[in-house]
């Protein structure tokens, strides 16, 4: 068992790890690239695995968070009336195609390449967009809240399911214009919460497809699990600006690489 345990594996586990409990983002839009890029793993393989990647190990950080009392249940799930639906019913849908294929890993590539982007756009101009749109969503009356929370859920069942990438820095951007008032960290507590069922079923879903990697998938684990306790616990040391635009810089960077 110990043997085939990779130290790279468990070295970009603990990184990931420690940055999701931290800040919520870069579980997908870090470690999916990540195994494409730097460990050459099939795109196909590297959403799978890293959705039940991220299921285990925000399921940690949710546990961390909920006894922080850092996680708005009633939120988390709303989210996930949307997303389970809509992961069950692209899991169906992606089911009738050749996921294995050089054409499928192309797609796969160009699809979390372009995810990636949106994900480094919703980080760079998350300030001025709350700005622009957010006082607009704070007079949204309570009911219209419920049904764009679950349509918001529902788009990122599609989205995560298909690049593994969403739930992190676009879920909390969206939670932020729902939710103005909750607190930064209920918020990202919040999103942890809801991306446990998201990936949970994706990762069932793609596991049933053959495209997930157990081997991989221990390795990452065995790093991500103390990252992300330590990075639940710890205050973020670097300014949340500068953190925000490192992380965008990065995808930016790979989302150009893996889209051109």
């Amino acid at each position: 068992m110990l043997s085939s345990l990779n130290p790279l594996y468990i070295l970009s586990g603990f990184i990931v790890g420690l940055l999701v409990g931290q800040t919520g983002v870069g579980g997908g839009s870090l470690m999916t690239p990540l195994l494409v890029l730097l460990f050459g793993i099939h795109p196909t393989t590297a959403v799978g695995t890293d959705l039940i990647y991220a299921s285990v190990t925000k399921s940690v950080g949710t546990l961390v968070h909920g006894l922080n009392h850092t996680v708005d249940w009633t939120v988390v799930r709303r989210l996930a009336t949307g997303s389970v639906p809509a992961t069950i019913v692209t899991l169906l849908i992606i089911s009738r195609f050749d996921m294995s294929s050089g054409m499928a890993g192309r797609v796969v590539s160009s699809i979390l390449g372009t995810m990636l982007l949106i994900t480094a756009l919703a980080l760079i101009c998350r300030k001025a967009f709350l700005a622009l749109i957010g006082r607009r969503l704070d007079s949204v009356p309570a009911r219209r809240t419920v049904t764009l929370t679950i349509a918001t859920g529902a788009a990122l069942g599609l989205l995560v399911t298909v690049s593994s990438v969403g739930a992190g820095a676009i879920g909390v951007t969206a939670l932020l214009l729902l939710y103005p008032r909750l607190p930064m960290a209920v918020i990202v507590g919040s999103d942890i919460a809801h991306a446990v069922p998201l990936t949970l079923v994706a990762g069932v879903g793609h596991w049933w497809l053959g495209s997930v990697d157990w081997p991989l998938l221990t390795s990452l684990l065995c790093g991500s699990i103390p990252g992300i306790v330590l990075g639940s616990y710890l205050s973020v040391k670097v300014p949340e600006s500068v953190l925000r635009t490192a992380l965008a810089t990065v995808l930016i960077l790979v989302g150009g690489r893996l889209v051109f």
